[in-house]
C-alpha cells in the first residue's frame, strides 16, 4: 500500500449515496488522499457529462472514465481517446433490447436519446446525470455516434435474459454488463473497467499494481483485476467481496470515506 500512487473509483454505489449525493465526509476523504500523496480519479458507465458536476468538489485534475471506459476525457471534458459502439452492432442490440421488453437509451459523447421520456428510470437518471434526455422517434439519425446503449426495465430477470442474447448474438463484438440490475450496459468490445486502468495508467505513466481501485457491481471486477489493491463496498454483492482486497462498508455508510480512512491512509501511515 505504501507505494500506492492512484485511487480510481466508480461512482453509483461506491462514490455517492442511493440518492447520488457526495457526502462531505467524502469530500474531505478525497482531500486527504490527495495530501497523502495520490491521485484521484472517477469510472463509471454515466457519459462525460453526466460526471462534471462531480469534478469539481473532488478537485479532479487526472482524466476521467465515461462509458465503462469507452471514453477517457479530460476534467474540462475533452476528449483523449473514445471507442465507440460499431453501427452495426449497436442497431442489434437495441433489437434485442426491445424484443426482450426492454428500454432502449442511446448515449453519445454530448447527449441523451431515448425513445420515451415516460419510460422507467428516465426522470431519476436525468437526476443523477444533471442533464436532460431528447426523445427522438428512431435511433438510426445517432447510431453512428453511440458510446453506449442501455437496456432499461424494472423486470430483474428480463435484464438478466437479455444480457444472455446479447452475449448469445454478438459474442465479442460489444461488452455487455449490467451496471444497476435494471441497467444493461452495451459498449465497445475494449470497453470495460479493467481495460480502462491500464488506459489511465499508460496516460499518467503510472504501474497498474501501484494503483487502487474501489466499486461495487460485477463490471468493476475487470478493474479489481488489474490494480495492485482492490476495494468491494459492503452493499457489492458477495461474488464481487470476494474478488477484492478489502471490503469496506455500505455506500449509505460512509464506505469510501472509511475506505480510504481505513485501507489507505491508515496503512500508509503504519508503513
Amino acid at each position: 500500500m505504501p507505494n500506492q500512487r492512484l485511487l480510481v473509483s466508480d461512482i453509483d454505489g461506491t462514490l455517492v449515496t442511493h440518492a447520488k449525493l457526495l457526502t462531505p465526509r467524502s469530500i474531505t476523504a478525497a482531500n486527504e488522499l490527495r495530501e497523502a500523496g495520490l491521485r484521484l480519479t472517477i469510472i463509471s458507465s454515466r457519459p462525460p457529462r453526466g460526471m462534471k458536476h462531480l469534478i469539481e468538489p473532488l478537485k479532479i485534475s487526472e482524466p476521467v472514465a465515461a462509458f465503462n471506459g469507452g471514453m477517457i476525457v479530460r476534467p474540462d471534458l475533452s476528449i483523449i481517446e473514445q471507442k465507440l459502439v460499431p453501427a452495426d452492432a449497436a442497431k442489434e442490440c437495441v433489437a434485442i433490447i426491445q424484443q426482450h421488453g426492454l428500454h432502449p437509451w442511446l448515449w453519445t459523447a454530448q447527449e441523451w436519446y431515448v425513445l420515451d421520456t415516460k419510460a422507467p428510470h428516465v426522470e431519476r437518471e436525468q437526476n443523477t446525470v444533471r442533464f436532460l434526455s431528447t426523445q427522438v422517434s428512431s435511433f438510426e439519425e445517432h447510431i453512428a455516434l453511440a458510446g453506449k446503449i442501455v437496456g432499461v426495465s424494472d423486470d430483474y430477470d428480463a435484464v438478466v435474459r437479455c444480457e444472455a442474447a446479447v452475449h448469445a448474438a454478438l459474442g465479442e463484438r460489444v461488452a455487455a454488463s449490467r451496471s444497476q440490475p435494471y441497467y444493461l450496459d452495451i459498449t465497445h468490445p475494449d470497453a470495460d473497467k479493467g481495460r480502462a486502468v491500464l488506459a489511465l495508467s499508460n496516460i499518467l505513466h503510472i504501474d497498474p499494481k501501484d494503483i487502487i481501485t474501489i466499486g461495487d457491481m460485477p463490471g468493476d471486477v475487470f478493474m479489481f483485476e488489474k490494480s495492485g489493491v482492490s476495494i468491494a463496498m459492503g452493499n457489492a454483492p458477495a461474488e464481487v467481496q470476494s474478488k477484492a482486497t478489502f471490503v469496506t462498508t455500505s455506500n449509505e455508510e460512509e464506505g469510501f470515506a472509511n475506505a480510504i480512512e481505513r485501507f489507505v491512509l491508515s496503512q500508509r501511515s503504519s508503513a
